[in-house]
């Protein structure tokens, strides 16, 4: 009885964050990219990160362990393990600041997502962000530094971020927040949908 209830209450937690689809760690083929250490997604997975506050960035192109796969994966599990997770889009993050705004809820919207643990935001400095929202976010993201951790998932390098976010030193400002005491894992610029793609094309002509 007791485990019929630990699992549902992980399924709830799990459905409360938000997540896309599912993702699960076990289901990861590390070998097929060497830039992901299995180590240290193990060790992230203990949630050790979150217990101490610490942000967590997530760089690179798509693979079997991506950045977007490993947040939600990595949530999944903070999920399962008692966390209060919850996961955003960027974009969708930013216009749901806005509005907050305009409707003078701001200070609301701030503290809802201000409470939960691990905050996973995705594709962060991959889409464009307009000043106010942008602006917004880094307000939501400098509440949370060394209080609440928060994982961000990008197909972006940060190098890259000022094309989707025009201010420069907001840009440098938000960079200096998700870094600071945090671990940074970037997966690679090859994707391995293409690759996969690639082979079995080969493979198949090589069959004919």
């Amino acid at each position: 009885m007791d485990d019929d209830r630990a699992r549902r209450r992980s399924e709830r937690r799990i459905k409360a964050a938000g997540f896309p689809r599912e993702k699960s760690l076990r289901s990861f083929d590390f070998d097929a990219n060497p830039n992901i250490d299995p180590a240290t997604i193990r060790t992230l997975a203990s949630c050790e990160w979150i217990k101490k506050s610490q942000p967590l960035c997530l760089i690179g192109d798509s693979a079997p362990a991506s950045p977007t796969c490993s947040s939600l994966a990595l949530g999944t599990e903070a999920a399962m393990e008692g966390y209060r997770v919850r996961y955003a889009l960027a974009t969708k993050l930013a216009i749901e600041l806005v509005e907050a705004a305009d409707e003078k809820q701001l200070n609301r919207t701030i503290a809802r997502y201000g409470c939960v643990d691990p905050l996973c935001v995705d594709e962060l400095g991959y889409t464009e962000l307009d000043r106010h929202g942008a602006e917004l976010l880094f307000q939501v993201l400098t509440g949370r530094e060394e209080k609440n951790s928060v994982a961000i998932a990008s197909n972006e390098s940060f190098g890259g971020w000022t094309k989707t976010c025009t201010d420069p030193r907001l840009c440098a400002a938000t960079v200096d927040r998700l870094t600071f005491n945090g671990t940074i894992i970037e997966t690679g610029t090859d994707s391995y949908h293409l690759a996969s793609t690639r082979a079995r094309v080969e493979e198949s002509a090589k069959a004919s």
